[in-house]
């Protein structure tokens, strides 16, 4: 599967690592390193996130840190729409995922 980041997913990680880096630049690391090895995980397995809270995408856990990540699966693709901190307000608009 080929996996393609939205600019506001790519946005997303960034700024989280940005943020966390202002005080614990090694804890900034290991965050994208985890969100980064999950999201390599899912290339295998499409379909492990659970269904999402907007039709047609879903949601996978990054485990042991609090991070969602929307993702849609077209064919062959896996389009990552965001990366989310479990304690921010989602969209309430499908399309501003």
């Amino acid at each position: 599967m080929r996996l393609i980041w939205t600019d506001d997913a790519m946005s997303d990680l960034l700024s989280l690592r940005q943020y966390i880096a202002q005080d614990h630049p090694a804890t900034a690391q290991s965050v994208a390193q985890r969100i980064l090895a999950t999201i390599a995980y899912l290339r295998d397995h499409p379909e492990i996130g659970r269904p999402g809270r907007t039709p047609g995408t879903r949601e996978l856990v990054v485990a042991g840190i609090p991070y969602i990540i929307p993702y849609r699966v077209r064919r062959d693709t896996i389009e990552l729409l965001r990366v989310f901190h479990t304690s921010r307000k989602w969209p309430e608009e499908s399309n501003n995922l």
